[in-house]
């Protein structure tokens, strides 16, 4: 019979042929057994996951967009559907004002141009052609410079004395990061998808595969959206989407709906 005592011993001095045949290194520095700088990521990209998350709360999962109108009237009823009337709305309307507008005020933040900052907020809030989009950027900006106080109060006072449109807060809070203009676009296109894509799911309604075919098909996309955001000048920014603004506008009085946009 085996005592305590020889249990005890015999679990103490068992090592396994691993530790035999490598024993470690005490003379390692921490630092020597730290992961490689190079692997983990930057303070730059995990912000952008941050401000792409779905539980960002700024209220995006509240709006479809024109979507749910374009379900009651547009014949968007099923996956094809709508996977092809969220990619014309990336490319037509998102690429040609509102990731334009993020990239530019990148810019104009990282320089201090405050004037064409002003500008380019003015230009969002002029540039909605319903009353449900444009009361859907404000409040989304609101509620985002709302989010940047209570974590970075010098961020947010930037905008103080602006009624921060959502590309142009979304553009202060990721500026302050050392993220790129282009993946700081990446961000916002990637987040507007996701959120476009869950509400294809609810208002045609699809399944969560369909959702996700959706949006793998726009991610696939969005490279192509930036570029031409990022290729714009203040010139060439556009929101001319008329049958999106007719859609909208109906949306304003549709009787039975899901979303606030």
């Amino acid at each position: 019979m085996t005592t305590g005592m020889d249990t005890t011993t015999t679990a103490t001095t068992m090592v396994t042929s691993t530790e035999l045949a490598c024993p470690p290194d005490a003379s390692a520095s921490p630092a020597a057994t730290a992961p490689a700088a190079a692997a983990l990521p930057s303070a730059g990209l995990l912000q952008l996951i941050w401000l792409a998350s779905p539980a960002l709360p700024v209220g995006g999962y509240s709006y479809s967009e024109g979507l749910e109108a374009a379900v009651e009237w547009a014949g968007v009823n099923d996956e094809a559907r709508a996977a092809e009337w969220l990619s014309d709305q990336l490319h037509l309307s998102l690429a040609r004002s509102d990731l334009a507008v993020v990239s530019a005020a990148v810019q104009a933040l990282r320089s201090s141009d405050w004037p064409r900052l002003t500008r380019l907020n003015e230009w969002v809030q002029q540039s909605r052609e319903t009353a449900e989009l444009r009361l859907q950027s404000q409040q989304m900006g609101r509620s985002l410079v709302e989010w940047l106080r209570n974590l970075q109060p010098d961020t947010a006072a930037q905008l103080d004395g602006l009624i921060a449109t959502y590309p142009v807060a979304f553009a202060c809070a990721a500026a302050a990061s050392p993220a790129s203009a282009a993946d700081i676009c990446f961000a916002y296109a990637f987040a507007w998808c996701e959120t476009m894509s869950q509400t294809a799911i609810k208002a045609v309604p699809l399944g969560q595969s369909a959702g996700q075919r959706i949006l793998a098909r726009l991610a696939q996309e969005i490279p192509a959206a930036v570029a031409t955001a990022m290729s714009l000048g203040d010139d060439q920014r556009q929101a001319y989407t008329p049958r999106l603004a007719v859609l909208s506008a109906r949306h304003e009085t549709q009787y039975s709906r899901l979303f606030r946009s």
